[in-house]
């Protein structure tokens, strides 16, 4: 099939590295998420991604000194029709502080990031990030996957 079949009805997840790749305009992976997020402009798909996202992809602008870059990612997290940045709750990350508890090798970012997909009820989380295993009703889709489906 392809990622937009494989993502179902939705809400999706979409975790930072898609971002990257649609702000940086990323060669191999532009017109993956150029599709996914159409889609999601477009109201025919609901995205979310967890507020995680937005520190991670303000580290390298700032650490730059290239606000306009910061702007431009906070802009599109912040204002994009479709997508919403979900505010991490105290119960959110007790529940990753606990998922991390019985699988040691999620990282705190991709633990908190699979929390907010869980508790938005995604139907997938999009990523590139091979170490973000699928969890039971959250199946994890490799952006790379979909690399020679295009």
């Amino acid at each position: 099939m392809g990622l937009i079949a494989d993502v179902g009805d939705g809400p999706v997840a979409v975790d930072t590295a898609l971002f990257i790749y649609f702000i940086e305009e990323h060669e191999a992976y532009l017109p993956l998420v150029e599709a996914l997020f159409t889609e999601i402009a477009h109201s025919r798909l609901a995205a979310v991604t967890s507020a995680i996202t937005l520190l991670e992809v303000l580290v390298v602008p700032y650490r730059a000194g290239d606000e306009n870059l910061a702007r431009r990612y906070e802009a599109l997290l912040t204002r994009s029709r479709g997508l919403t940045l979900l505010d991490l709750s105290h119960d959110q990350l007790r529940a990753a502080a606990q998922l991390r508890g019985v699988r040691p090798q999620i990282r705190t970012p991709d633990a908190l990031q699979l929390v907010a997909a869980l508790a938005a009820r995604c139907t997938a989380l999009v990523t590139n990030d091979h170490r973000m295993p699928s969890l039971p009703n959250l199946p994890v889709l490799q952006l790379s996957d979909y690399l020679a489906s295009r």
